[in-house]
């Protein structure tokens, strides 16, 4: 425990510092919840829990609570950072450093002693040399005096006691060099470019006080804005990178509030419907049909061919789809070519909206419908014959058998999976993505979406592949809109396989 302990004190000082508040209050919930654990006895039991509840904190609570934050703040392309972090990334490193009004500067030539520290040799512009160390006063120096070696052409000794010369490719690729400071601040000398260096001061200094960064070159006051989480002057000049700032329901109202990106969400959000409940149907009547035709226990061969039908279903979906993707090319594919060879025409399947959508159910058809032959064969199994035999003897058809016995008896049991497969299919990423990336382009719209995208790919457009800039705060909102609709449907699902039960209760 006192390591764990020790552990988190060490992350959490490092997460404050970082100002990620969200994972601090985790992180401290989770310690103390640990220790609480493991020091009271009659919590034992919880002690072989309390990794697993730990995992489950960070892997799945912690993702929706920083999901369900996100969307109301402006986490985007940048906005990447908190305030802090973005406070140090403009205050901080040689990109801050600049040579003041009159200042010195000089060209260098660098040395490495044995225990791999560096030196510099400096002249200035009248020509006058210096000797700089870390940490130790710039001296006077000629070549060919006390340590210092014979001069070269330039007066720069070509050894010195303890130290080889890099020659300029090494000095220029040394990623060390720059970040040192030679000699004794306020005073110490920094490498600028590959040929010069200088006495650097910040440009950009943080004022605790006032909450502004100082411009100490241009004179300028650039104060903190919270709204924007930018750092801007009075006259409008921003600073970047910007920070995270919360900004409530700013991503909602863009959302359902713009026209023009209301637009392509609404017709996005239609075809994801019309995709997973197309998805479900198709696969669940081709699935069931197939179950039912091999359900015959007088059908010779039907595990063999009930074998090959689940192949589709056991080989990874990403690699059938990439299949499906080049049989379905316009040039070479060999669905296409043969389509053309027998019918004299090859369905646009990347191109036209129409027929990329009816390609993508098609793919998804041949990837779900294995599934649902083994479902729906499994609960053929557990319906009693002697249903049918009665229904049978009181003059009822094949149709009336399945209308009235088979189908309502079957989703007892596979409702809820079916409720499921609209779940997985109304967020199915795979298909989209690797089939056609939700192409074909939809044209005129304010963000980039396609004909076949679902509302996951769309989020992912915006968050991840958009070429115009990451948005995460408005993809996070429409994620939350995404889990309130398929919840919502999932418990109106649930509440209508309920009367199936009834059903078959009165069976």
């Amino acid at each position: 425990m006192a390591f764990i302990d020790a552990v988190a004190v060490w992350l959490l000082t490092q997460m404050i510092a970082d100002g990620v508040w969200i994972l601090v209050t985790l992180l401290l919930i989770i310690t103390i919840g640990v220790n609480v654990i493991f020091l009271r006895p009659e919590l034992y039991p919880l002690r072989w829990m309390s990794p697993g509840l730990a995992l489950m904190l960070l892997m799945v609570v912690y993702p929706l609570v920083f999901t369900v934050y996100t969307a109301f703040t402006n986490y985007s392309d940048g906005h990447l950072l908190t305030k802090q972090q973005a406070i140090e990334r403009i205050t901080t490193g040689l990109q801050n450093m600049y040579v003041p009004e009159g200042g010195v500067t000089y060209s260098w030539v660098a040395f490495q002693a044995e225990d791999g520290t560096y030196a510099l040799w400096l002249t200035d512009k009248e020509g006058n040399h210096y000797f700089a160390r870390p940490g130790e006063p710039i001296e006077p120096a000629t070549a060919g005096e006390g340590i210092f070696g014979p001069p070269d052409e330039n007066g720069v000794p070509t050894t010195i006691e303890g130290y080889t010369r890099l020659n300029r490719i090494q000095a220029a690729t040394n990623r060390d060099l720059p970040n040192i400071q030679f000699g004794v601040p306020p005073d110490a000398v920094q490498i600028r470019t590959p040929s010069e260096a200088a006495i650097l001061q910040p440009r950009y200094v943080y004022d605790e006080e006032l909450d502004a960064i100082i411009d100490q070159k241009e004179g300028k006051i650039y104060y903190a804005d919270d709204e924007v989480g930018f750092f801007v002057s009075e006259d409008g000049d921003t600073l970047n990178p910007g920070y995270i700032v919360v900004v409530g329901w700013k991503n909602f109202d863009r959302l359902f509030n713009s026209p023009a990106i209301r637009g392509p969400v609404l017709r996005v959000f239609i075809w994801t419907v019309v995709f997973a409940a197309a998805s479900v149907l198709t696969t669940f009547a081709l699935g069931l049909f197939i179950a039912l035709l091999y359900n015959d226990p007088t059908m010779r061969g039907r595990k063999i061919i009930r074998s090959f039908l689940i192949i589709p279903y056991a080989i990874p979906a990403f690699i059938s789809i990439l299949v499906w993707r080049g049989m379905m090319n316009p040039q070479f594919g060999v669905l296409n070519r043969a389509l053309l060879d027998l019918f004299g025409y090859s369905p646009p399947w990347f191109s036209d909206p129409m027929w990329a959508r009816l390609g993508v159910i098609l793919v998804n058809l041949w990837l779900g419908f294995p599934y649902m032959m083994l479902v729906c064969s499994g609960a053929l199994q557990a319906i009693p014959s002697d249903i049918y035999e009665a229904a049978e003897i009181d003059g009822a058809n094949m149709w009336q058998r399945f209308r009235h016995i088979t189908l309502p008896l079957l989703l007892v049991s596979v409702g809820p999976l079916l409720i499921s497969s609209f779940a997985f299919n109304f967020n199915n990423f795979n298909i989209i993505y690797l089939f056609n990336r939700g192409n074909p382009p939809m044209s005129g719209t304010p963000t980039p979406v396609g004909h076949t995208d679902i509302l996951v790919t769309y989020v992912y457009r915006l968050a991840f592949a958009s070429g115009g800039g990451k948005d995460y705060g408005y993809a996070s909102a429409i994620t939350i809109i995404i889990f309130l609709i398929v919840a919502s449907i999932t418990f109106f699902q649930f509440r209508y396989t309920r009367m199936w039960e009834e059903v078959s209760e009165n069976v």
